[in-house]
């Protein structure tokens, strides 16, 4: 896994976690007013990640997603939508268990 930081379409900033297959796996679940909050935020989660709370939850679009949190913050959002329950909770798992060690900060 890799992290990414840089701009979004509309001139804010936000981070991306990449798996090996170089699909994304997460991203920060905001934007940010600099580069520089955006790579903060994507250091606290790779520090964090094996620590948060992780739920998996049914979108608008009745797809499965998965979210960490840090105590009442949300720090971290799935990549993609999944159709099963027990995908997104797989997808959760992987990224808790290797965006610690992931390279690219």
């Amino acid at each position: 896994m890799y992290f990414s930081v840089g701009e979004t379409k509309d001139g804010k900033h936000s981070w991306w976690l990449y798996g090996g297959n170089h699909e994304m796996v997460a991203w920060a679940g905001q934007r940010f007013g600099s580069l520089s909050d955006a790579k903060r935020a994507a250091q606290a989660f790779k520090a964090g990640a094996a620590t948060a709370r992780y739920d998996v939850y049914l979108d608008e679009g009745n797809k499965y997603r998965w979210r960490a949190w840090r105590s009442s913050d949300k720090v971290a959002a799935s990549g993609e939508s999944f159709d099963s329950k027990y995908n997104a909770e797989r997808a959760a798992k992987n990224v808790e268990a290797n965006a610690g060690s992931a390279t690219g900060l």
